[in-house]
This record gives structure tokens, C-alpha cells and sequence, in this order.
């Protein structure tokens, strides 16, 4: 064995309301920063959601 299991418990994966959620909040933050900032938030929700399965 070359490497030891970590002490901490690691976090849980998102659950696809949760991952929804934060590509509606991406997506708000696209309209509400004008900046280059907002523009990528909604450049990175487009491609979350994209990953999302259509049902649900």
C-alpha cells in the first residue's frame, strides 16, 4: 500500500435538485453582473446544465 485512506469523511456528491439549484443561481448572476464575472457564471451554468439529465 502506498498511501493511506484520509482521516476526514469526504463530502457528499450534489443531488441533482441541488446541482439545479446552482445553475439558477448561475444563471442570476449572469443577469444581475454585467461584468466579464456574469458572463462566465452564465457560460458555466450553460455547460452544468447541458450535464443534467431532461427529467426530473
Amino acid at each position: 500500500m502506498t498511501s493511506a485512506y484520509p482521516d476526514q469523511p469526504r463530502l457528499p456528491l450534489l443531488t441533482v435538485e441541488e446541482a439545479r439549484q446552482a445553475v439558477r443561481h448561475l444563471f442570476l448572476l449572469e443577469q444581475l453582473d454585467l461584468s466579464p464575472r456574469g458572463a462566465a457564471a452564465g457560460q458555466l451554468a450553460s455547460e452544468l446544465a447541458r450535464r443534467l439529465p431532461a427529467d426530473g
